[in-house]
């Protein structure tokens, strides 16, 4: 075989032979061309069957196929490109040079069966599984029955539930460990189904790529890692962004994970590893990383000029690996298909498309009604179940939610509780999970990677196959690594789907201060996910409140952030009468847990009880009658208890434990000013954090967090105004 000049798997740069030999002994592929350009080869375990093929292993009518796939890919993307420039749609990244590829692993797949988590270069994968060009187009020009998302996306974010396509995220690399979750779902299912979650080269520099090989490796994930690499970043090579110049080596150190790498303009070459790729997972082997060597052949979207940062003789080169281009030589040298039928194919693929767009253009675009449709889910509401009894044995808040995780696993056997440290007699540093594992088995309860991204990213996936991850974070200050993919991925869902998709989960955080815990064991995390349209957020104050929420968001519709204050974990205040296994409490109810005729005071998590003991005090002292609300969900937020009580009293304190600066009482006092400005006797107040970060030392916490003297000074101040 002939000298590939890449290094060996141990990164030292001798050009060793790295092929794989077929069963037959034929080498499959060669190394470096006489023109200089790559022919590149295809790297693994040689133990892998991979058999190379050539025209005379295929039925002439698949080749066709195959053929007229790619052509109707490259004219979809010459023809956006067109409307472009006549003003009709506002943007295109096109697949042109990856199509060989795609096709040869779209073929062999079985959509409805399989699971597909594209990227935006992914048109001819999507033509393979059964998008239409009339699908394709609506896409393009957003219209108001695109499959794909209705308008609500740019183009080339392929989507269609029926065929288990996931509906993509434009963030480049969310996109892995949502695959990962999917191909979890498949083991648990004890299928042969596998996933197919592509990306291009410039999606593997993310951390979430890594995170993903990593878990699929530990745990055998029958999911293919497609990467096509086409050198760039945009405008990023790969040289400056790829350790070794191609991601194929930064899958070198992932035991039980399969390498493979194959010149994807090749359609023939693409088959045969693609073939030998899907036999490997779907016979529960494992997974697999492969990575094609594609050529861009179009800029990197229509918003780019790649002649800025590509020399015109890189682009000539990249011509000639047309992958088009050389199934068609291949197909008139075996006599498959004659220079005129192929002319007669182009012509025709070229009126039906003109034909396509004309009718497509003439389709209603989206109504401006329904924009802000589809954040969250839009069906009836959950009922509310009877007060909890006040019989019930008394029960501290980590105790509480302990029980509700326990009766929703009996109640739903796709409730799935994992994270960090959560299995086990352990359950979690709080112990909320103890005994989860021994009751339900290790596949209902789990620990995960100590990766945050990861134990929400998979979550994605597991709940769009249909089940009802409830995941922990083991505080809430650590929340930030799975920012991506609460913003970018769970949050959107249903919204970039056009409601086609739904990603319902639970998203435990112990959050809050008071317990000495320094800047990273004490934020307070409300306001920044509050502002995230699609996600729900939630902070009980009482153990019964924490039982009956959490059921009620584990039997919801759409996502949760749910809050549990650490320092009401085990807190005599918290401590109440637990409900029943039949007691839910929706989300958006605030509670009056005071009642009073002087001053309102709005407030939740642990506030609740400082402000109650406030209330207690200013009554018994200064005779004034205080009301306090607690909110017990940010996210919906129950504007009308709140407004119904500033009403009574005409004067209202707004109390918190974050930040005062930019924190949610903010909103809460703008909601109040907008809406009740006219019963207001008095400013709207606030007493919350000091703009700082939550010290360690005693004194210093005092310090920053409200205290009930802060509260009583504040309240007060209202009363005397």
């Amino acid at each position: 075989m002939a000298d590939t000049g890449f290094p060996d798997q141990h990164g030292n740069g001798h050009g060793l032979d790295v092929g794989i030999e077929s069963a037959n002994g034929n080498h499959l592929y060669s190394g470096i061309e006489e023109d200089g350009s790559p022919h590149l080869a295809t790297i693994g375990p040689a133990d892998l069957d991979v058999e190379a093929l050539s025209v005379r292993d295929f039925d002439p009518g698949t080749l066709v196929r195959a053929f007229r796939t790619m052509l109707v890919a490259r004219r979809l993307d010459e023809k956006m490109l067109t409307l472009l420039k006549q003003g009709k749609g506002n943007f295109h990244v096109g697949c042109s040079g990856h199509e060989a590829i795609q096709i040869a692993v779209g073929m062999q797949s079985s959509p409805g069966h399989d699971w597909f988590v594209p990227y935006y270069r992914d048109l001819a994968l999507a033509l393979t599984l059964g998008q239409t060009v009339t699908e394709s187009l609506m896409d393009h020009l957003a219209k108001a029955d695109g499959p794909n998302s209705g308008g609500r996306q740019m183009p080339s974010h392929f989507s269609h539930p029926d065929k288990n396509i996931f509906t993509p995220a434009s963030s480049v690399g969310s996109q892995w460990l949502p695959g990962l979750g999917f191909a979890m779902a498949i083991r648990r299912q004890r299928s042969d189904a596998f996933v197919v979650c592509c990306g291009g080269d410039g999606a593997t520099s993310q951390g979430s790529f890594h995170e993903a090989l990593n878990w699929a490796a530990l745990t055998q994930a029958p999911v293919l890692f497609l990467v096509q690499d086409n050198k760039y970043a945009i405008s990023v090579h790969a040289i400056d962004q790829t350790a070794g110049g191609t991601p194929h080596k930064l899958a070198a150190g992932y035991e039980g994970l399969t390498r493979l790498r194959v010149d994807g303009t090749d359609f023939f070459k693409s088959y045969a590893v693609a073939r030998a790729a899907i036999r490997h997972l779907r016979s529960g082997a494992g997974p697999v990383c492969l990575v094609a060597d594609v050529v861009r052949l179009l800029p990197h979207s229509s918003s780019d000029n790649h002649l800025k940062y590509r020399p015109q003789e890189e682009l000539l080169q990249e011509q000639k690996r047309d992958p088009i281009a050389r199934l068609e030589v291949s197909l008139t040298d075996a006599g498959v298909l004659t220079p005129d039928e192929i002319l007669r194919m182009r012509s025709d693929i070229h009126a039906k498309v003109d034909e396509e767009a004309t009718s497509v253009e003439r389709m209603p675009d989206p109504d401006p009604a329904t924009a802000t449709s589809h954040v969250f889910f839009e069906g009836a509401r959950m009922l509310p179940s009877a007060d909890p009894p006040e019989t019930g044995q008394p029960v501290v808040m980590v105790d509480a939610i302990n029980h509700a995780l326990r009766e929703e696993m009996r109640h739903d056997h796709r409730v799935l509780v994992f994270g960090e440290d959560v299995a086990g007699e352990k359950g979690g540093v709080f112990t909320a999970t103890r005994n989860l594992t021994t009751t339900y088995g290790p596949d209902r309860c789990f620990n995960t990677p100590l990766a945050e991204a990861s134990i929400v990213g998979t979550a994605v996936g597991l709940s769009a196959a249909g089940y009802k991850p409830v995941v922990e974070i083991q505080f809430a200050d650590y929340i930030w690594p799975a920012m991506q993919q609460l913003r970018n991925q769970v949050a959107t869902v249903r919204y970039r789907s056009n409601n086609r998709w739904s990603c319902p989960m639970v998203v435990r955080a112990p959050c809050g201060g008071y317990i000495h815990g320094g800047l990273c064991h004490s934020q307070n995390i409300e306001s920044f996910f509050s502002h995230i349209p699609g996600l729900h957020v939630a902070m009980p104050s009482t153990a019964a409140d924490a039982k009956g929420l959490l059921k009620s968001a584990i039997r919801g519709h759409d996502p949760v952030l749910f809050l549990e204050h650490k320092a009401l974990y085990r807190s005599t205040s918290a401590r109440s009468a637990e409900p029943d296994e039949n007691y839910v409490l929706p989300l958006g109810r605030a509670a009056v847990r005071r009642a009073g005729r002087d001053l309102t005071i709005v407030t939740y998590g642990l506030l609740v009880h400082k402000c109650l003991q406030v209330a207690n005090q200013i009554s018994k002292q200064d005779g004034a009658e205080i009301e306090v609300i607690d909110l017990r969900t940010m996210v919906p937020l129950d504007v009308d208890t709140i407004l119904e009580s500033v009403k009574r009293t005409n004067r209202v304190l707004v109390a918190y434990e974050d930040h005062e600066f930019g924190g949610f009482g903010a909103e809460i006092s703008a909601q109040i000013a907008d809406k009740a400005f006219e019963h207001l006797d008095s400013p709207v107040r606030r007493v919350a954090g000091k703009f700082s970060y939550v010290p360690f030392s005693v004194p210093l916490e005092y310090a920053v967090l409200p205290q009930e003297e802060d509260i009583l000074r504040s309240a007060r101040g209202l009363l005397s105004y």
